[in-house]
């Protein structure tokens, strides 16, 4: 286990800028209609930080990051 930090999107919201997958692509994914997937709802303490930036750089705030 990574120390608990959850990670989760919402897809209604999602807009498809593909900066999550870009950003921390071992945690986030875009399905066929570019829309987040999360792959990695518990990341790993190595992924923390690209994760943290991810969620910055999302431009409809759609993924969220919880400790």
């Amino acid at each position: 286990m990574s120390g608990g930090m959850e990670v989760s999107a919402d897809r209604a919201v999602c807009v498809g800028a593909g900066m999550c997958a870009l950003t921390a692509p071992d945690v986030f994914d875009q399905d066929d209609d570019g829309l987040v997937t999360v792959l990695r709802p518990d990341p790993p303490a190595a992924a923390r930080r690209a994760v943290r930036q991810a969620a910055d750089l999302c431009p409809s705030r759609a993924l969220r990051v919880a400790d």
